[in-house]
């Protein structure tokens, strides 16, 4: 009796043909345009179209419209310990970090921050939410959500590090507790981020508190999980 072998599907051939590819191209490179690359592996653009999906999907590939189709550096290591920020472990690693500063916002607590942060009953908070970018790419967005007593030692940031502007002004902060999670994201964070729909997102609240233990800052972030593994220090 004799078995049929299966043929892999040329799509996934060729996705395995440009994984090779990639090893000697850096970080930021371009690949060709789509005409070329499908005349030189001899398929239609539909089939090239489908390879590099797949890369896409692994996160090696980034596309951007109107520019073309990016090679994106291995997923970055984030030390998560007490004192660990983001701006300065990444760039420690030779990162360029950017943090931009998207929205600012005075609200009323929900039950888990007035919860988390020890705050009154009606009483209000100032939630900022950040971008950060790695040369240039989105690849996190953080929402930040402080005591509204905060707002006025709050009220200069304008981007940047946020640890290291509350350093400057004398408030140092520790991470007490993180909580881990993933999730797809919604249509505007997969806008946001560049990332398709279907792709996870890692996820990771945190409570920080001052010297003196008091909570301080409740924060939320959603990262490309594709783009981000947290290194635990234990």
């Amino acid at each position: 009796m004799h078995l049929s072998r299966q043929i892999e599907p040329r799509y996934r051939q060729l996705a395995e043909q440009l994984r090779g590819q990639l090893l000697s191209l850096r970080p930021g490179d371009y690949l060709p345009a789509e005409v070329q690359l499908a005349a030189r592996y001899a398929v239609n653009r539909h089939t090239l179209r489908r390879a590099v999906d797949e890369l896409v999907q692994e996160g090696r590939l980034l596309r951007q419209q109107g520019k073309g189709t990016q090679v994106l550096a291995s997923p970055m290591i984030y030390p998560l310990k007490a004192d660990s920020t983001y701006s300065a472990s990444l760039s420690a690693q030779g990162h360029q970090v950017q943090a931009q500063l998207c929205q600012r916002a005075l609200r009323q607590a929900t039950a888990q921050e007035s919860r988390h942060l020890e705050l009154g009953p009606h009483e209000q908070v100032l939630v900022l939410i950040t971008l950060r970018s790695i040369e240039d790419q989105p690849v996190s967005q953080i929402k930040h959500v402080f005591a509204a007593t905060w707002a006025p030692l709050l009220a200069d940031y304008q981007g940047g590090s946020l640890r290291h502007y509350l350093n400057q002004r004398e408030l140092q902060l520790s991470r007490c507790f993180s909580l881990i999670g993933a999730r797809l994201p919604s249509r505007d964070e997969a806008a946001c981020l560049l990332m398709p729909r279907h792709a996870p997102l890692l996820s990771v609240q945190t409570l920080s508190r001052d010297a003196q233990g008091r909570p301080v800052e409740l924060s939320l972030s959603i990262s490309r999980a594709d783009r981000f593994q947290y290194q635990l220090a234990l």
